[in-house]
């Protein structure tokens, strides 16, 4: 325990906030609430501080507190959001912040105070969380379990558990990161109390795993419990709505990288897990290496970032690459595996590793048993003018041999996305991403053009070393 303990010591020196850190944020958190609280009482609102600010549960370099604007339940959903933006602005302008309005359920202000950011959210004051109108409404009961459940010394221990998820890149419940949100990460921590206890319990943990704070659910009815949140590895019951999972956005992969990591500290305590290891973007040559060694082909498709926000743009990425997998094996390409990548402002890039790219120049169509006199007929006709070989009958069924129209999948991919945006929304391609595809987009394979976007983009070079060198989750 000692060992451990003197890792936990190195490492909270490094990421817990300085004296005067925590006297710059809370001056500034005090000086935009009572603004927000002076204007939110002219229309009958309230405002009240939001974020690991109100736990003391931030990190060194997360300088940012939320202020949430509390507006009665009964005002349209248009006037919340008109009074929000009001507020939002006004405060800003009076703390002399930059700003700008972003948008999530509502759109909302977010801005930067002498290098903090603020993020000012309009929400529904409702009487209990059964009553909420959107996902926000829910966030001042969650702020109030927490202070009233965990106690000041499990704040550290909370540190320890957001800077072990950041340095290995699963911290965030964002759809790009699909990793432990902070209000998960304190939940956690008030479970287990200590951050040495939660790795030592989530190593046994199996998928569907069930963490019940409040006990609103009996052990005998954890089956129904995993059916309502089915396919999702950790069940995290809100402990202000039993209907929820906190732990919704987490991936399986996350999941097993998690345990995994976990593991190998216990096995090997010491502070390297909790600091980012450098990676280094792909080389032409190690590109080159893996693809004799695997014997397979990458396809890009590259085009525009739509200018959505990412929580949108991630999931219609891969939405979109699910979709482009399914039509290139209903033409018999097999695709190994994919994965998506975008710097969320320029390019976005669908990869596309083909286990089986190319295929022969002939084609066997087999048709209905001959006793079929109708099918048979129209399936002779359909194919006569087209055959090379045949008909001929192989097990009482009519064949033809024709000439096969895409050889590969690349000439697939440019014929099923070279379309009006409207074949290409009725395909299933989601729409932000078929109204750039509709505009343009390039399908690459050749190395050479793939390094020349690492030269551009070192972020997507990273992107590729990680595919090819993707760990073991065991």
């Amino acid at each position: 325990m000692e060992e451990y303990e003197k890792v936990f010591k190195e490492v909270l020196a490094y990421i817990k906030p300085k004296p005067q850190e925590k006297e710059k944020l809370n001056k500034i958190a005090n000086k935009v609430l009572e603004i927000a609280r002076k204007e939110a009482r002219k229309i009958g609102g309230k405002a009240m501080l939001a974020g690991s600010i109100t736990r003391d549960t931030w990190l060194a370099d997360k300088m940012e507190f939320d202020v949430f604007i509390l507006l009665p339940p009964n005002l349209p959903e248009k006037k919340l959001e008109e009074f929000g933006l009001m507020i939002g602005k006004e405060v800003m302008e009076r703390v002399k912040g930059k700003y700008k309005i972003e948008y999530a359920q509502h759109p909302y202000v977010s801005g930067e105070v002498e290098g903090i950011r603020v993020d000012i959210v309009p929400c529904y004051e409702v009487k209990s969380p059964e009553k909420i109108k959107s996902a926000v409404d829910r966030t001042p009961f969650h702020v109030k379990y927490v202070e009233k459940n965990l106690s000041s010394f499990m704040s550290d221990e909370v540190r320890l558990l957001k800077q072990f998820l950041k340095a290995n890149g699963i911290y965030g419940a964002d759809a790009k990161t699909q990793g432990f949100s902070g209000y998960l990460c304190e939940l956690l921590i008030i479970y287990y109390k200590r951050f040495i206890e939660l790795l030592k319990n989530c190593v046994n943990w199996k998928p569907g795993e069930i963490i019940d704070l409040e006990g609103f659910y009996k052990v005998s009815e954890y089956p129904k419990l995993r059916k309502k949140f089915k396919e999702e590895p950790l069940i995290v019951i809100d402990p202000v709505d039993k209907e929820r999972n906190v732990a919704a956005a987490l991936s399986s992969e996350n999941f097993y990288i998690f345990k995994k990591i976990a593991k190998e500290f216990l096995l090997n305590p010491n502070g390297k897990l909790f600091f980012p290891r450098e990676i280094k973007p792909i080389e032409e040559s190690e590109l080159i290496l893996n693809q004799i060694k695997r014997r397979t082909e990458i396809i890009l498709l590259k085009f525009k970032a739509p200018k959505v926000v990412p929580d949108i743009l991630w999931p219609q990425l891969r939405r979109t690459a699910e979709r482009m997998e399914k039509i290139l094996r209903e033409n018999e390409f097999v695709v190994l595996r994919k994965d998506v990548y975008t710097d969320e402002k320029e390019n976005a890039i669908i990869l596309f590793e083909m286990e089986v790219s190319k295929l022969p120049f002939v084609q066997k169509r087999v048709g209905p048993k001959i006793f079929d006199l109708d099918d048979s007929e129209r399936f002779l006709k359909k194919y006569k003018g087209e055959a090379l070989v045949g008909p001929f009958i192989e097990n009482n069924k009519w064949c033809f041999e024709v000439k096969r129209k895409f050889l590969t999948a690349r000439e697939k991919l440019f014929d099923s996305l070279n379309k009006d945006v409207k074949i290409l929304k009725a395909k299933g391609i989601p729409n932000y991403v078929a109204e750039e595809i509709s505009k343009n987009f390039e399908i690459i394979c050749e190395n050479e053009k793939i390094m020349e976007i690492v030269k551009e983009d070192k972020n997507f070079g990273i992107f590729l070393r990680k595919y090819f060198e993707k760990e073991s989750l065991i």
